[in-house]
Parts: structure tokens; sequence; C-alpha cells
């Protein structure tokens, strides 16, 4: 292997491991709260289905924000915005951990994702742009890679966390991470910008952004009887009304906060349509499964972390063979096929009981984990086949805005189901029985992104692959 090969492998690799870093703080971030949701809601005063805004209002945070992230990339560079970032997010992981309302946590949350706005798709950015296209399905799984490790360590330190310490710990962990990742950036990320740099779309940004926020606002309360319906209504509502202003506003103008241009190209209309409604569902499980454990089997956040940490290392698995798979069946059938058994697999904590053997709902998990990674890492990657060099930091912007959306929208559907079923079954609290249905319902909406996958041409992606089809 020549020097400049061996460059050109290292840089390959090192770029995404770096970025790796603040997907890992993020990654580890969400699962131990996911985990820890029953118990911090008891000594909060609330409902664990209430607590969904801790998650939902951190997503609502990178909707809005999300947006700008590419224009601050290319306006001052991707280096500087991807350090501050780092630092707002680990600034909000202080307020978590001394939050001591709903409202307070709440608050924080927002804090955390206006720095995760920056991060992710910021340093998406990065690999993006330092790595060559035949390359970039390896590097979006080793970008991933130590990110994986959230899903994996995230459920087994917060349950022992929260079950032998205090639950504040479980913000406190990304500080540590937060220094390295600053430290990382600053020794080997160079300085990226944008050859052109666009004009800011301001008005985009106030029509999007309050758009994105007072919709998902409005849909988050709903059936939370913590506002009255018409305050409920009034948000729903003007939310649409804002975001149908900005899709008007977009076709008129040039550079647009978001270019929802790109949906003209096949590959990556596909990738978001099918990949929203895949994720819809896949949302549903971080959300569902600690609650299941925990509320429907009396389990510890302890116990239930040593049996969700599954899914995630399956997930981490998966990432190690899935450019081999893609290469070998291509995209089109890998996304169709996968997406029907991956939705199939939506449905198996149905069958688990409080007394199904430990070993019965590990290995279930684990290859569920391995089906859901599979395909979110070739929805992220088709999604840029055919996206031209210039329009890149648009593209990563418009993705990551419909993978926090659909995240939102995949818990708030299962708070609805759960709401719904318990006052059907007359349950005072939530007991097994009531997770059923709403396993069933997410799992169903993420079926219905195989049709949509099935419109891919037999070739899509072709250049990204080792074998062309």
């Amino acid at each position: 292997m020549t020097r400049a090969a061996l460059r050109s492998l290292i840089r390959a690799r090192l770029m995404p491991l770096i970025v790796a870093v603040a997907l890992l703080m993020e990654t580890l971030d969400a699962n131990v709260i996911s985990t820890s949701l029953p118990q911090i809601a008891r000594d909060l005063g609330t409902s664990p289905i209430h607590l969904k805004l801790a998650l939902t209002s951190y997503m609502l945070a990178l909707a809005i924000f999300i947006p700008a992230s590419g224009w601050a990339a290319d306006r001052f560079g991707a280096r500087p915005i991807f350090r501050l970032a780092i630092g707002v997010f680990a600034a909000g992981s202080i307020a978590c951990g001394a939050a001591d309302t709903l409202a307070g946590l709440v608050a924080a949350r927002v804090l955390q994702g206006i720095g995760g706005s920056m991060m992710v798709p910021v340093g998406r950015l990065i690999v993006l742009r330092t790595t060559p296209r035949a390359e970039l399905v390896n590097a979006l799984a080793w970008l991933t890679v130590p990110a994986l490790i959230g899903p994996v360590l995230g459920p087994l330190l917060g349950g022992f966390i929260t079950t032998y310490w205090d639950w504040r710990w479980i913000f406190w962990i990304n500080l540590p991470i937060a220094a390295l990742g600053l430290v990382l950036v600053t020794l080997f990320v160079p300085q990226i910008t944008a050859e052109t740099r666009r004009r800011f779309d301001l008005r985009g940004f106030l029509l999007l952004g309050p758009g994105l926020g007072t919709l998902l606002t409005g849909v988050t309360l709903a059936g939370l009887d913590l506002s009255v319906p018409l305050l409920i209504a009034g948000f729903t509502l003007g939310g649409i009304a804002l975001v149908a202003a900005y899709v008007v506003h977009a076709g008129r103008v040039e550079e647009p906060l978001v270019d929802l241009g790109l949906l003209r190209i096949p590959t990556f209309r596909i990738a978001a349509l099918g990949g929203t409604l895949f994720r819809i569902g896949a949302g549903a499980r971080p959300f569902l499964l600690p609650l299941l454990f925990q509320l429907g089997f009396a389990m510890t956040p302890f116990q239930s972390g040593a049996l969700t940490f599954a899914s995630g290392l399956g997930a981490m698995t998966m990432k190690f063979v899935a450019k081999p798979i893609l290469d070998r069946f291509g995209f089109r059938r890998v996304l169709l096929a996968n997406a029907v058994i991956s939705s199939a697999l939506m449905l198996l904590p149905i069958a688990f009981t409080a007394t199904t053997p430990w070993v019965l709902i590990v290995v279930p998990l684990f290859v569920a984990g391995v089906g859901w990674s599979l395909q979110f890492t070739a929805i992220n990657a088709i999604a840029y086949a055919e996206v031209p060099a210039e329009r890149m930091s648009s593209a990563t912007s418009f993705t990551s805005v419909l993978q926090q959306l659909s995240g939102s929208i995949g818990i708030t559907l299962a708070a609805f189901g759960l709401t719904g079923t318990q006052r059907l079954s007359g349950h005072a609290v939530l007991e097994a029985p009531d997770f059923a249905p709403v396993f069933g319902m997410v799992a169903a909406v993420a079926m219905l992104s195989a049709p949509i996958f099935a419109r891919l041409a037999r070739d899509a992606g072709g250049g990204m692959l080792r074998v062309r089809r």
C-alpha cells in the first residue's frame, strides 16, 4: 500500500470515528433516559406518559434548529460550529441533571436539542465532504459504530445508575465524552467551508422553525390533559398553516432554508418518504420497551436495561456486514425485503410475558436490532446517492429534520396508543396487555414503507456499491 493510499485509508476511518464521539454522546443520552423514564416520573411527581415531553421536546428543538445548521456550517465553517454544538449539548446535560420539575427538565432538554441540532448534521456533513463517494457506505457505517455503543451501553448504564444510584448522573456522564470530542475535533478535523456561501433564508426560518415547533407542540400535548383542547387545536392548525406557507415560500426563492427541490431526485425522495414511515415505527420502540418491562412486568430499570441492550448489540453487529450485503443484493432488494422483515420483528414484544425466560427475550431483540440497523444504514446511504456535492449541506439538514420529526411522531403515536388502550381496558395504571395493540399499530406504520421502497430502480445507488447493478 502506497503512502497516499494509507493516508486516504486513515482519513476515511479517522474522520467518521471522531465525529462519532458526538453521536455517541447523543445516542447514549437518548437510550439512558428511555430506560429511566418511570423512575424520573416518580421523582418529579408526574406520569411516565407525560414524561414523553422530555423526549419530544428534544426532538422538537432539533427539528426547529436543524434547518439552519447547514447554512451555519457553510458560513462559519464546519469545525467551529461542531465545537460550539458539543459545548451547548454539554451545558444542556448539566441543566437536565439539575432539573427538579417536569418543566425544568423539558427546558433543559430543549437546550440539549439546540446543541444536537448542529452537532449531528454538521458532523455528518464533515464526513460527507471528506470522504470519496465510493467509500461513503463504509464511512457512514464506521460513523455509527461508536455511536451504537449508546444503544448497547445506554440501557445497561441507565438502568444501573437509576436502580443503584441517582438518575441525574445519566445526564452528567455526557461531560467527559464532550471534553474528549472537543479535543479530537480541535486536533484533527480540518476547517471545511462551502466554495460558495448561501444567503440565510431568514423568512424561511421564521416560517419553518415556528411552524414545526407549534405543530409538534400541539400534537405532543394532545391526549395528555395538560392543556385545553382549543389551545391544542390552535397550536396544531397554526403549525400546519406556517409549514404550508413555508412550502409556498420555498418554491419562490433560489436558496430556501430546506431545499424541497431535493425531492425531485428519485432516490432522495424515496429514502425520505419510506425512511420517515419506517422510523415512525422504529422510533416508538425505545419508548415502549422500558415501559413494558418496568410497568407491565414490574422489572427494575437495571433488569429492563439488561434486556433492551440486545437490540443495540444486534445493531452494532450489523454495521460490520451491511456493506457486503448491499454489494451482494443491491439497495432495492435489501430495503424492500428488510422493511417487511424488520416491521414484523416489531411485533415480537407482544409474545413476551413476565415469566418469559430472558434468553427468549434477548435473542429476538438482538435479531430485531440487526434488521433495524441494516435498514437505517441502507436508507442513510441511498438518500445521498444522487445528491450533487454542492447540495450536500441542504440534504443533510433535510434528512436530519425528517429523522427527528419521525422519531417524535413515533413516540407521540405510541403515547396516544397507550393512553387509549389504558382507558379502554379501565386500568388505573398501565398493565402488560395494554401494550400489545400499540406494538401492532407502530409495526403497521413501519410496514407502509415497503411499497415506497419497491419504487426504487433496480440499479439504484449502484455507484456506491462494489458491484454495479
